[in-house]
């Protein structure tokens, strides 16, 4: 079925039977007809916006696909008679929902949430979306006003319980005499605190209604949206129901969402259905929409919530139908390059789908097709900075668009291949310019790029043509795309090169044979629809229907769920029957989402075969996980069943059939449509033959270069690549990848970002197998920890944007244990650390390091490691995060190091004595409260080294060891010139002059900073001298934090995407006189060091350097628990939690501060509020913004946050926190922020409460309905 733009009319059947499958995209909107009867489809291209000639692009479209197939005129602007049609089927995927989301152009939305939280949406989890930047932007709430509802529930038991199945039964007996003890959809005890106040609640919708609002987000309640309705509110949105799953603010953003979307969606459906007579609801007629999860769903039931992802699900289906094969079931990668960013996902026969994703700065938690975006595309900016190159993330967009669209646009991706002949303007749409009738302009390129070229030239001393430029650009770029695959695939236990490389969109042709080549695949699958394949997906795709509920408990057996299975089946049938689906073509996927008790990460388990979920749920967890836990039960969290009403006429379009049996021929001159001169790597210049697709038949062989054009795309084929035209697709069979030869004297620009990417993947993939693999909520939810890469004598290479406190300080304990240990390590050893003089911050803070030896075994070539917060060590308190420790033993476990593996066998004695029997032994000290978590942890600190390790070896094979290990080298240097050009710059501004700076801790103490800059080298001396002497609590920081405190410092004074490594910090000398409070004694204590000194530290060179005013300076670590050895040497069992608080960030010589997040040296996550409640024996009463805290000027700083805490079983409670006495300073005549206060509520007999305030520091044993207020 060739593409055909003038079909006639079929005179025998007047009445046709049409369907039309559309993709309306940002800049165009494609548009496909397939008529029953006919070989020929009919594909139209539009832009999505022309208001000059018609008023919305589906319609034209549908219009002009129409005027084609029947010969007829259908005039604009009138509607279309749908009665001329026999079947007319209209399928749809659309940006409008993604759109307005972006430009935040949804619904005027009221969002009523329990009272005591009118904030948390806002505070979100509490982390900033980028991590150097000091002028936090979050991004804005969807909803205009909110309002408190009077009422509360919280989850009966807690599931870090020791013996939570007997308090279960406990629950369960107590129920039947408790009426505000109910039991919930899930299954689980709900028990009523505060019951709905009605009248209040009518009272305020009815002033919401008053004001304007017409759309309302509801947390819960029922009983709410009965109001509402009553009253006249149009959309009414429950998270209960829109999201029936735990996780308060994921469901509350997502609820908020689809009230902020589903009006404009049903706007725009109201616009599109009147473009036809009928309104497309007359028995011929059938209009459905794509939802995000690649499923598409009547018009009349498409929402907000599920329409995010609309457009590029459409492409997921779209090469899951035409490139997967289900006999050799060899999985697809899907490679969707676009003009602003590019989309990536995997098919292995079924469609793998994620439940919480971020769009827009919201997080959308439905179920959406498992699709990795990156901002490159071919308008991607183009940039040369700090010695790099770089594309992106900034794009030139349709307007003005790349250099070559003749609107004066900055040169970009398409440019670039523009210049090397990878885009010839002869073959394409002469459509730019100001009139939009002139070809792409060669010349604006060329000229631009010689420009660049011999700028790069004058800095690098290297000539440069703009040619190699261009195609340096083109590299990186191919190199950014292929950072997500490999995270799709390598990520997750995958081998990259045993997949197929599926590519479509407009410029995916001309990067996908270089794409290939980077992840070692060797085959590219293009269909002849690729430049419009989110639309034949369209045509491809299932009407579907979910239903979804919530449970709980452990679960044993599918038979145990079985009624509700059944349940949501005939739910999601009788829906499918209501699209005119009979029943005999609807086919059922049921899921169930399980997970381990005491873990957070559930996993998505679709039926198997033989139907036992336990086993398959096993095998999932071992593949993605690597390990298993055989003696913990396993949880039942939701139910979800998938109904898929299956067309008559799907059929799998793979190619593989065709290409084994097709007979094949060389391609000839004649079939040449002529020559251009094409720029390839290693090749240069090369003369390149001209195919037109439409003239190739199939069985034609095509030996590269070639370059093959049809109307809507141009596909590279580049020298040694083999193409082979099929009839509905084009395959590129690719040799093996082999080993590339780079020069170790010369430093390539272009390879140097290349290598930039490369080793920052690296560390983020082990980053992703930590998260993954470990099993606490401090590193799987709270995400405190750090990964990174090191030189073979231990300096930092490269780290993924984790933990900031971790930066400096893990390069310090590789260091430390490079030697200690250098003539002694053997193959197989791995090292444990935590101490403060090996590196250590502090002790929950575990180290492990991982050597990587060469092919032989003889030297060590890299080093990686990854280092977790632990949530208890032992020590005197749970948590080990005791606010009245005054020796270091006091905080738990320390090592200065052991071999955790030794020859490759763990050494699980060595661990327990290490985390268990030695800190038990003084008195008043426990062990570790939670040491099968401990070892679990350790183990997945582990498993992320030995993926950094198997990344690094691959690497190794791919350049040499030589090669990589001088551009290792290159890139510390790349960093070091940055940081002295920085350094050089300051001196010229301050004339040489000294700089100065100090703070004090509440106890008084002070850090004193004063920093010379050589104006001449860019050498820096940071002199810490007249900084107090350690002192007798926990506030002591190892000499390791502040090298941290200014490496990130630096950072973010430079305001630059360079690399973070060891060069950073060369042109610095600190200098900290020992036994003071920044280079401690090694016996002092130090858990706050690490996450509270090492904030003021940060604030104390940002006020140096008058950056930005201070921040709240302090992270207000808050922990409680149970358990531990008892006075008679008793282990009890229990548990320990550690979290940190957000507060304000400092305003800047032109920015507010951000309210509610966190800053400088963390960026961890706070735990959501419903998963804290079920894990943990508390209620979180309230957790709002400390309004007005943020201290007063022409610019604002942010503001703090309140948590307020009630406990409901006996616990031990610490609270460690600064900046209760000093202020957080202001700059440039800004007022101080407002001080923290921490406030006890305790019980006194006859029901009465104090409210004491217990300064930032405090021990506490609480009793049931007491709690902690922290104000920050």
């Amino acid at each position: 079925m060739a593409p055909n733009g003038s079909q006639g009319p079929l005179e025998s059947n007047p009445k046709l039977k049409i369907k039309i499958a559309i993709d309306r995209g940002g800049t165009f909107t494609d548009c496909l007809g397939i008529i029953e009867g006919r070989e020929d489809d009919i594909v139209v291209k539009i832009l999505s916006q022309d208001p000059s000639n018609y008023d919305d692009a589906p319609i034209e479209g549908i219009r002009r696909i129409l005027e084609k197939a029947t010969g007829k005129s259908f005039p604009r602007n009138e509607p279309i008679d749908t009665s001329l049609f026999e079947d007319l089927s209209i399928r749809m995927g659309t940006t409008v929902a993604t759109n307005a989301l972006l430009e935040r152009k949804g619904e005027k939305v009221a969002l009523l949430i329990t009272e005591g939280f009118s904030d948390s949406l806002k505070i979100g989890l509490q982390s900033r979306p980028k991590l150097f930047d000091l002028h936090i932007v979050r991004p804005d709430v969807l909803y205009e006003k909110v309002v408190e509802v009077a009422e509360r529930v919280t989850v009966e038991g807690y599931q870090q319980n020791p013996f939570y199945e007997e308090e279960i039964v406990a629950i369960q007996k107590a129920a039947e005499s408790d009426p505000n003890l109910v039991q919930g959809l899930n299954g689980q005890y709900i028990r009523i605190l505060k019951p709905l106040d009605k009248d209040r609640v009518r009272r305020d919708l009815q002033g919401l209604y008053d004001e304007g609002f017409r759309s309302i987000c509801v947390y819960h309640e029922r009983a709410v949206r009965d109001i509402a309705s009553e009253i006249g509110f149009s959309q009414v949105t429950l998270s209960c129901l829109t999201l029936p799953m735990i996780k308060m603010i994921s469901r509350g953003m997502s609820a908020t969402a689809d009230a902020y979307l589903t009006p404009v969606i049903q706007q725009y459906i109201s616009g599109f259905q009147s473009g036809f007579t009928d309104r497309l609801q007359s028995s011929n007629t059938r209009c459905a929409f794509m939802q995000s999860d690649g499923g598409l769903v009547d018009v009349r039931k498409f929402s907000g919530l599920r329409a995010v992802l609309s457009g590029p699900a459409g492409g997921v289906v779209g090469h899951a139908g035409t490139s997967y094969d289900p006999e050799d079931k060899i999985p697809i990668i899907g490679f969707d390059m676009g003009g602003t960013s590019t989309d990536v996902s995997r098919f292995d026969g079924i469609f793998e789908h994620t439940f919480e994703n971020i769009t827009a700065g919201i997080s959308i938690m439905a179920p959406q097709l498992d699709i990795n975006t990156v901002a490159a595309g071919g308008g991607s900016i183009l940039h040369w900075r700090h010695g790099l190159f770089a594309v992106g993330p900034d794009s030139a967009a349709a307007h003005p668009g790349p250099a070559c669209y003749r609107k004066g646009g900055p040169l970009a991706i398409s440019d670039a291949n523009v210049l090397t002949g990878r885009l010839l303007p002869d073959y394409f749409p002469k459509i730019f310019g100001r009139s939009e009738n002139e070809p792409l302009d060669v010349e604006i390129t060329r000229r631009k790029f010689a420009e660049l070229a011999k700028q790069i030239s004058k800095e690098t001393g290297q000539n440069k043509t703009p040619e190699e430029v261009a195609m340096g650009f083109i590299e990186v770029a191919n190199e950014t795309m292929a950072k997500p695959i490999r995270a799709l695939t390598e990520a997750r236990g995958y081998d990259t090169s045993t997949h197929h490389l599926a590519c479509f969109g407009g410029a995916g042709g001309q990067h996908a044979c270089a794409i290939a080549t980077s992840l070692s695949i060797t085959r590219v699958i293009i269909h002849r629809y690729s430049s419009i394949l989110s639309a034949y997906g369209m045509a491809l795709a299932e009407l579907v229907h979910e239903a979804q509920k919530p449970s709980s408990g452990v679960f044993t057996t599918a038979n145990s769920v079985l009624p509700t299975i059944n349940e949501l089946k005939e739910e999601v049938t009788k829906e499918l029957e209501l699209d005119r689906i009979p029943r005999d073509r609807i086919k059922h996927e049921v899921y169930l989402n399980l997970r381990y008790q005491g873990t957070d990460n559930s996993l998505m388990i679709l039926e198997p075969a033989d139907g036992d979920y336990l086993a398959e749920f096993t095998r999932q967890h071992q593949r993605e996980y690597s390990f298993t836990f055989p003696d913990k039960n396993v949880l039942l969290e939701d139910i979800r069943v998938r109904g898929i009403g299956q067309s008559m006429d799907s059929a799998n379009e793979s190619p593989n059939r065709e290409l084994a049996s097709v007979a094949k021929f060389d391609a000839v001159k004649s079939d040449e449509d002529g020559k251009s001169s094409v720029y390839f790597s290693g090749y240069g210049w090369t003369d390149t033959p001209i195919y037109l697709l439409e003239k190739l038949k199939p069985g034609c062989v095509i030996q590269g270069p070639a370059t093959i054009i049809d109307d809507t795309q141009t596909i590279i084929v580049e020298p040694l690549v083999k193409a082979t035209v099929l009839s509905r697709h084009v395959i590129l069979d690719l040799p093996s990848k082999r080993t590339q030869t780079l020069s170790t004297t010369v430093i390539d620009p272009i390879r140097l970002s290349i290598f930039g990417h490369r080793f920052m993947s690296i560390a983020e993939q082990m980053g992703r197998t930590f998260q993954k693999t470990s099993v606490s909520t401090n590193i799987k939810e709270r995400l405190d920890f750090s990964c990174a890469l090191f030189s073979p004598d231990g300096r930092l290479v490269a780290n993924a944007p984790h933990v900031p406190v971790h930066l400096g300080s893990m390069e310090y304990a590789v260091r430390f244990q490079n030697e200690r240990y250098r003539d002694t390590f053997k193959p197989g050893d791995i090292l444990c650390s935590n101490h403060p003089v090996a590196g250590g911050v502090h002790l929950p803070d575990i180290t492990i390091m991982t050597p990587i030896w060469d092919a032989e075994e003889k030297d060590i070539i890299f080093w990686v490691a990854s280092r977790g917060h632990h949530p208890d060590v032992g020590g005197i308190s749970p948590g080990s995060m005791p606010s009245n420790s005054k020796f270091l033993y006091e905080e738990g476990a320390a090592t200065i190091s052991y071999k955790i593996v030794s020859g490759g066998i763990f050494n699980e004695k060595e661990t327990r004595r290490f985390l268990y029997d030695e800190p038990s032994q003084y008195a008043g000290c426990s062990g570790s409260r939670n040491y099968k978590d401990n070892l679990s942890d350790m183990r997945a600190a582990i498993a992320a080294n030995r993926k950094g390790a198997n990344l690094i070896d691959a690497l190794v094979k791919e350049f040499t060891l030589p090669v990589v290990h001088r551009y290792m080298n290159a890139i510390a240097e790349n960093a070091e010139v940055a940081v002295r050009t920085y350094l050089r710059s300051v001196a010229e501004k301050l004339g040489g002059k000294l700089i100065s700076f100090e703070d004090y801790m509440d106890d008084g103490s002070a850090i004193v900073l004063k920093i010379q800059i050589d104006g001449e080298t860019g050498n820096a001396v940071f002199d810490f001298t007249g900084t107090s002497e350690e002192t007798l609590n926990c506030l002591n920081a190892p000499k390791a934090i502040t090298y941290s405190a200014v490496i990130y410092s630096l950072r973010c004074l430079i305001n630059q995407d360079i690399p973070l490594n060891q060069g950073c910090i060369a042109p610095i000398d600190i200098i900290l006189p020992e036994g003071t409070i920044l280079n401690p004694s090694p016996w002092a204590a130090v858990c706050a060091g690490n996450s509270i000194t090492s904030q003021r530290v940060t604030d104390v060179i940002l006020g140096a350097f008058h950056a930005v005013a201070a921040s709240q300076g302090c992270v207000n670590v808050f922990g409680f628990g149970m358990g531990g050895t008892d006075d008679s040497g008793k282990e009890v069992p229990g548990f320990g939690y550690i979290e940190t608080i957000a507060g304000g960030s400092g305003a800047g010589p032109s920015w507010h501060g951000a309210s509610g997040v966190h800053t400088n040296m963390s960026n961890t996550r706070c735990a959501d509020p419903e998963v804290y409640e079920l894990r943990y024996p508390v209620i979180l009463r309230r957790w709002t913004l400390r309004e007005g805290s943020g201290g007063a000027g022409k610019y604002r700083g942010g503001d703090g946050c309140i948590r307020d805490v009630e406990f409901r079983i006996p616990l031990q409670v610490s609270v460690l926190s600064e900046r209760r006495v000093m202020r957080p300073y202001g700059l440039e005549g800004g007022q101080p922020g407002a001080a923290g206060k921490n406030l006890y509520i305790k019980k006194e007999e006859g029901g009465k409460e104090r409210t004491i305030n217990i300064g930032g520091k405090m021990e506490l044993n609480v009793v049931p309905g007491e709690r902690v207020i922290i104000n920050t």
